[in-house]
């Protein structure tokens, strides 16, 4: 029997540069896929048993994407979005609020919405965030990129804390930029896709609260 048999995992965030990637290794391991982002058409062609627009960014727009796709084992945080490049004086805070919404709103709604199913489901209950290396050490011009990602892990550890009475967990995957070539430095998707459907597994049971780097 494949790893992720009989499994239903949501992937908010698929349409994006990860996105295919991971539906299809979760579909490849046996696992039901419910797939979601801003645009539905963002997500045609993908091998999910569900595709759907959902605006993460509201905690109604989650709840919605939560109900509409009934009970889930794991979900996987694949939102992302960028902005920087400003000194701190010089940033524009409708980028700061721009990226708040998208990287840390999007996990607190999409969390909030998802709990109550990933701690119904026990053992089985997943919950993954990809995560970026400047958190550990943030960059000239990425103060607010990575402050709201430093939130969003935070809130991600926290909410480990809270699953693990309830045999669930919640990890963080941290990468460097992704790429969908072969690059010294930056994180193959595939390669976050198969750590993530890892996380999903039984082989990850015991995982919990901790931030797996795949970047040198």
């Amino acid at each position: 029997m494949s790893a992720l048999e009989g499994r239903r995992i949501a992937v908010a965030g698929a349409g994006g540069t990860l996105g295919p990637a991971v539906v299809h290794a979760l579909a490849a391991q046996g696992a039901w896929v419910a797939a979601a982002d801003r645009r539905e058409d963002a997500l045609a062609g993908l091998p999910a048993g569900d595709a759907r627009a959902a605006d993460l960014s509201s905690d109604a727009g989650a709840r919605a994407w939560a109900e509409a796709i009934g009970d889930v084992d794991g979900v996987l945080h694949l939102v992302g979005g960028w902005k920087g490049g400003q000194t701190v004086e010089d940033l524009d805070l409708a980028d700061l609020e721009l990226l708040e919404a998208l990287l840390f709103r999007t996990v607190v709604h999409t969390t909030r919405a998802f709990a109550p199913k990933l701690k119904a489901a026990g053992e089985r209950g997943r919950f993954a965030l990809v995560s970026s290396s400047v958190v550990g050490a943030p960059t000239a011009g990425n103060a607010a990129y990575a402050a709201t990602k430093a939130a969003a892990e935070a809130w991600t550890l926290a909410l480990a804390a809270e699953l693990a009475e309830s045999g669930a967990t919640a990890n963080v995957v941290v990468v460097q930029a992704l790429t969908t070539e072969p690059h010294r430095s930056f994180t193959h998707v595939d390669d976050v896709a198969a750590a993530l459907a890892f996380l999903c597994s039984d082989a990850a049971a015991r995982m919990n609260g901790q931030r797996l780097h795949l970047h040198g």
